[in-house]
């Protein structure tokens, strides 16, 4: 009975090193423990590459020349080194690496020492989990002897398992370490720097603010096409109405005209209602995006579906103009008999989609869908259409909110 407590015991720890020691293998994954196994072979490979070329460039360090034929005929190799790092970064830690030249000979030197590194303490983790596993193997089965051939007791046996099972996590843990470093690496060494990371966003920005007044110009010129093609076509007829029932000499004439000019004036208040919504929707202001929201859908015939709270005023703004121009193009010129507008918040963005059954054949590239995809852009948004000729049209956009 007294033999068996302490046995008890032992099981008791080691179900406890298990479990962290899973505990710990979950922590890094083991897709990436395959990752760090295929790191620490090509880190072998790697560093003799780079000795070979090291040994090759000393003779003619002092030569520019030299030292640059010597380094172009290594480049081949370091860029078949450094593609099978960008597929391994990819397949086994979910980390795609842009493709770019970057630094070849830099990142292959640094990510060297990363790799023996992890090789270092992959050998740890192995050393670490026999030595345990053997030790408490041993007592377990009541044969716990010493070098000498003297049985060892529990307390130091359990004086071996502990430390080496802390140590054990410990190294489990120093491979989730290994995984930062190798993707900080290659961020740092094949990524874009920070000079090409802000001379792109200069680019985008200037992109964006050609895109707005590009924008801008577009719905101006939209707006006198309305005035002119709408508004004052109606008006011009709203005025020979009045004067011919002026001039009319029957009573009953005058009064039919009269009938006919008060149509035509809800007509060109109908316009001019619409042309100003298209300058901005009052109802944004007045009643918050999902009432004008339901305006456009019920003007449409389309079913709305909307949970994207309360956005910001510029992403509101853009929301419904895209909902708005969507839906329009979907009854005008889809003659679509089903719309569906989906309006709803995922995180720090509102994303849109309206799709219908229309004939399709959209061109992204027309003047309202450019605009409106100028539009998102100038909110660092995303916007895509799809519209396969005879299958219908999906618009979706993607804003921030933050």
């Amino acid at each position: 009975m007294a033999a068996g407590r302490p046995r008890a015991v032992a099981a008791g720890w080691l179900r406890a090193v298990a479990a962290g020691w899973l505990r710990a293998v979950a922590v890094v994954g083991w897709r990436r423990v395959v990752g760090l196994s295929l790191g620490a072979a090509s880190a072998l490979v790697s560093s003799g590459f780079l000795l070979v070329t090291g040994l090759a460039v000393l003779p003619v360090a002092g030569s520019a020349a030299g030292r640059g034929r010597v380094l172009t005929a290594a480049a081949r190799p370091a860029s078949a080194l450094v593609a099978f790092e960008r597929r391994r970064l990819r397949a086994w830690y979910g980390t795609p690496t842009p493709d770019r030249a970057g630094r070849v000979f830099g990142y292959l030197a640094v990510r060297t020492v990363v790799g023996l590194l992890g090789a270092a303490i992959l050998l740890l983790v192995g050393w670490g989990m026999v030595t345990v596993a053997v030790t408490v193997r041993m007592w377990l089965v009541g044969r716990p002897f010493n070098g000498e051939g003297e049985p060892v007791g529990g307390l130091t046996i359990l004086s071996l398992v502990i430390p080496g099972a802390v140590l054990l996590y410990l190294a489990v843990q120093g491979l989730a370490g290994v995984v930062g470093l190798e993707r900080r690496t290659a961020r740092r060494f094949l990524g874009p720097t920070e000079s090409e990371l802000l001379r792109r966003r200069i680019d985008e920005l200037a992109e964006s603010r050609a895109g707005v007044v590009a924008v801008v110009d577009a719905e101006r010129r939209r707006i006198e096409r309305d005035l002119h093609d709408g508004v004052q076509q109606r008006l011009v007829a709203f005025g020979l109405l009045l004067g011919r029932a002026r001039r009319a000499a029957d009573r009953g004439r005058a009064d039919e005209l009269l009938r006919a000019a008060h149509e035509e004036s809800q007509r060109v208040l109908a316009d001019l209602r619409a042309v100003a919504w298209r300058v901005y929707p009052a109802a944004l202001d007045t009643l918050g995006l999902e009432e004008a929201l339901t305006a456009v859908a019920e003007g449409s015939g389309a079913k709305l579906s909307y949970a994207a709270g309360s956005p910001p005023e510029p992403v509101a703004t853009a929301v419904y103009f895209v909902v708005a121009e969507a839906a329009t193009n979907a009854v005008k010129h889809a003659a679509a008999s089903s719309v569906h507008l989906d309006v709803w918040r995922a995180g720090a963005v509102v994303r849109v989609r309206v799709t219908d059954d229309g004939v399709g054949g959209a061109d992204p590239d027309g003047g309202g869908l450019a605009g409106l995809r100028r539009r998102i852009a100038a909110l660092d948004g995303r916007f895509a259409v799809e519209s396969p000729p005879g299958h219908g049209t999906v618009v979706e956009a993607e804003l921030p909110c933050a």
